[in-house]
């Protein structure tokens, strides 16, 4: 149930345009201390995966793996998604909680 919330608020947060996506553009997010929160799916690359939890542990962004690249982009409306920047501390801060609540049930 906990997943349905999370995929359902970013959603929202990509109506609210909250969220960005694609590597160079999250990436230049997190550079300028824009992102809140990054979310990378579970079948993203090797290379693509440390590539962020280096630069998010940088920067100390928050990072989660959640999802599939499909499950991902069906959520915000668009093709398949491997990467998502949360921009707003609002939508981060839930999304923390939800993921929190997700890892122990």
């Amino acid at each position: 149930m906990t997943k349905q919330k999370i995929l359902q608020l970013l959603g929202l947060a990509t109506r609210a345009r909250m969220t960005i996506t694609g590597e160079e553009l999250v990436l230049n997010e997190v550079r300028k201390g824009n992102a809140k929160m990054v979310i990378v799916s579970e079948d993203a690359s090797d290379n693509t995966n440390k590539k962020l939890h280096d630069k998010c542990s940088t920067y100390k962004v928050d990072l989660q793996v959640f999802g599939t690249r499909f499950e991902l982009g069906h959520a915000i409306g668009k093709e398949e998604r491997v990467i998502i920047a949360i921009t707003d501390a609002g939508f981060a801060k839930k999304l923390t909680s939800l993921f929190d609540e997700n890892n122990r049930g």
